[in-house]
């Protein structure tokens, strides 16, 4: 599971090492068909961006020509907020959730609203990110870290407690919990730590950070200046700097938060098989590969890891227990909103 279900502790990276809502959009490559599988249509549910999630429907469908994918694309909690107004109105739409969030996950698990299954590919992949219970399997891993404007701070803070010295006064900027899963799974792992915690986040709102909506506009406002150091999953923040702008990542020292980015099926589902197959395209070999080519850390050890990225045994993830992180996301997303939403 991701994280592991294990009180609060700093890591290395190494355990890892050893193995704005854009509405729905359908895509379809019939250029190498699948005779053995049925035709089937399945509804995708994610928060990835839309340039990706596009790469990774195009490239499954050469594979499944037989399958259509159609995607719902939007932040986590505009995802979850759908998702709950469809069972009031009694029918989950999507067969598939593939979003930045494994409390979420937990707690659909916990409502018997996901379907139990194992991958093709479980025995390929680094365990850590297989919910043990059978209900949901991380696809890639994404640490929150952070980012600066290289033409505007020569010395970033290399830690979250320097990140709230009173010398990054308006300086900062971070998404809003309530729109990512990423942010609001950070909050929670920052309210819970006991070396941060409710003090430093004190200490955080007290430099008046700015907050928008998400991880996308996070690292363009930190490229270009407007803030010049964030919290920020460091993928987006290695494409900028691979396409010339000036950003450049610290992973902090004292512990990196991650995301797996999830993906289950829903219980509800009428075409679980084919929902499976999705699944195992985004682990399989091939997936993973476009993972990395899409600068994401991949969750198996046989296909390289991304350009710009450091070995990953030089970084110190946080693993919280996530009974602690689901039953508490709530009350430290509100509290980290009345500091600083």
């Amino acid at each position: 599971m991701f994280p592991a279900k294990k009180p609060l502790t700093v890591v290395a990276f190494a355990a890892l090492a050893g193995i704005v809502l854009t509405g729905c959009t359908t895509a379809t490559d019939a250029t190498a068909p699948n005779s053995d599988t049925e035709a089937a249509t399945i509804t995708l549910y994610t928060s990835e961006p839309q340039e990706k999630i596009d790469e990774i429907i195009s490239a499954f469908t050469e594979q499944q020509s037989n399958i259509t994918v159609e995607v719902f694309r939007a932040g986590t909690g505009d995802l979850t907020a759908r998702i709950e107004a469809e069972r009031a109105a009694g029918e989950i739409q999507a067969d598939i959730l593939l979003a930045a969030d494994a409390p979420t996950f937990e707690a659909y698990a916990a409502e018997d609203l996901l379907l139990e299954f194992e991958s093709a590919e479980a025995a390929n992949i680094n365990q850590d990110v297989v919910d043990p219970e059978g209900f949901y399997v991380g696809t890639r891993i994404i640490p929150t870290v952070i980012a600066y404007n290289t033409g505007l701070v020569d010395a970033p803070p290399t830690s979250w407690q320097e990140l709230a010295n009173p010398e990054w006064a308006n300086k900062i900027v971070m998404p809003n919990p309530d729109v990512s899963g990423a942010a609001a799974f950070n909050a929670t792992v920052w309210y819970n730590d006991d070396n941060l915690g409710k003090e430093w986040l004190k200490k955080l709102a007290a430099n008046n950070p700015v907050i928008v909506d998400s991880n996308g506009p996070t690292s363009q406002a930190i490229a270009t200046g407007t803030q010049p150091v964030g919290a920020v999953v460091d993928y987006l923040a290695r494409e900028l700097a691979a396409a010339g702008s000036p950003i450049a990542v610290s992973y902090p020292s004292d512990g990196v938060p991650y995301v797996s980015q999830p993906a289950g099926i829903f219980a509800s589902t009428d075409e679980a098989d084919a929902a499976k197959l999705f699944i195992d395209f985004l682990l399989s070999a091939e997936g993973q590969q476009l993972a990395v080519a899409q600068s994401y850390l991949p969750v198996r050890n046989d296909v390289g890891t991304p350009e710009g990225a450091p070995p990953m045994d030089e970084i110190k993830i946080v693993t919280p227990d996530l009974d602690t992180i689901s039953e508490s996301r709530a009350e430290a997303v509100t509290y980290f909103n009345d500091l600083i939403g």
